[in-house]
């Protein structure tokens, strides 16, 4: 098995592995319907060229036997603290228990650190044990858990955390909207961008009353969600991918 880093020519490959991986991982609970209307809209080939020629994403696939069958998707979020979110973390399921995994994950976090993040993120919905056990292993810590929308239904996910650097507190800030309104950011909350990451903003300073979203890049509250999650800032068309369930097989 070697590691490099993917070329547009992975493209297809990449979308058989994402969805023969998550079959492997979600066919038990979640509609097999819902699973290749997600890999669509996840997987859009012009945003994985994007991906691929974009110099801040550490997007490295496993060969074996000069065939693709694993790949993983990272990038550094620039929030108060530098954190490198693990998006994608996929190995085709014949290819599975055979260490390349791991071996992705070593990659993407050798090329984090390089990157000089505080820390390395990464989400797994709670229904794929196997996903969950894999960031136990490898030292990760559960951060918390949360309920997300895909389409019309809710999902429980567990978000893991690895500290790599010296920060460990959450940054927040005070922001007044165009319309006079205060609003509390809260910087260790965000989702990265096209072109800067979204904040999420809160009404009040106990961080209870959800507001929005700010946009880092115009600092606008003006952002719009539709059925996928897809983010986009009405004012500077700052926008966010739809959401993604994974980041493990």
């Amino acid at each position: 098995m070697e590691l490099r880093s993917a070329t547009l020519d992975d493209i297809d490959t990449i979308r058989t592995i994402a969805r023969q991986s998550l079959l492997a991982s979600y066919g038990h609970a979640v509609d097999e319907a819902l699973l290749s209307e997600a890999v669509d809209e996840w997987y859009d080939p012009d945003e994985l060229g994007a991906d691929i020629g974009d110099d801040d994403t550490v997007f490295p696939v496993a060969v074996v036997d000069e065939a693709v069958v694993g790949f993983a998707e990272s990038y550094v979020v620039g929030r108060r603290e530098r954190v490198g979110e693990i998006d994608w973390l996929h190995v085709h399921p014949d290819h599975r228990e055979s260490g390349i995994g791991s071996a992705l994950l070593e990659r993407v976090e050798s090329e984090l650190r390089a990157a000089d993040v505080d820390r390395i993120e990464a989400r797994v919905l709670i229904d794929n044990e196997a996903g969950s056990a894999f960031y136990d292993r490898e030292g990760y810590e559960l951060d918390g858990e949360r309920s997300v929308e895909i389409g019309d239904e809710i999902f429980d996910e567990r978000e893991y955390r690895k500290q790599t650097g010296r920060l460990t507190g959450i940054s927040e800030g005070i922001y007044e909207t165009d319309d006079g309104e205060t609003v509390h950011v809260a910087f260790d909350e965000s989702d990265r961008g096209s072109h800067a990451p979204f904040y999420v903003a809160y009404a009040d300073e106990n961080l209870t009353q959800r507001y929005g979203f700010l946009c880092g890049n115009c600092e606008g509250t003006n952002v719009a969600i539709d059925t996928m999650d897809r983010m986009e800032c009405r004012d500077c068309g700052n926008r966010r991918k739809p959401t993604r369930w994974d980041a493990a097989y």
